[in-house]
């Protein structure tokens, strides 16, 4: 009786085993862009204390903007990308997004006077998906 107890219990043990399933969760890709910014693509901001870039960014949707994330990091022709928000030869750089479009400002690293940046700069934005 016990061999059977045993060889049931046993069975019982494999059957259950062998029926869990695995789930593979397919993870977001995450999406990098590019573009580039010269010193006339930065406007006046209208608090007067810094200059903005604006950057058209289609893949960001509502949905996204809520729910997702940005990084964006700028280069000055160097192949060096740091993220911002940074400051970089006293200028602070800093950024907002919302759907569709996201932003640079730039002013000077104690926050009171607007600082128009006079090189070029390459702009990294990296999309980071969720769940």
């Amino acid at each position: 009786m016990k061999k059977i107890l045993t060889i049931v219990c046993c069975t019982l043990v494999l059957f259950s085993i062998s029926s869990c399933t695995k789930q593979y969760i397919t993870p977001n890709p995450n999406v990098t862009l590019s573009a580039t910014l010269a010193p006339s693509d930065w406007s006046l901001y209208t608090d007067g204390k810094s200059y903005q870039a604006p950057i058209t960014v289609s893949e960001i949707g509502p949905n996204f903007a809520q729910n997702g994330g940005i990084i964006v990091a700028i280069s000055f022709s160097n192949g060096v990308y740091e993220q911002i928000p940074e400051v970089y030869n006293g200028i602070s750089y800093s950024y907002t997004y919302n759907a569709g479009n996201v932003t640079l400002y730039a002013q000077s690293a104690d926050g009171t006077t607007a600082v128009q940046p006079t090189q070029s700069m390459n702009v990294k934005i990296t999309l980071v998906a969720t769940n």
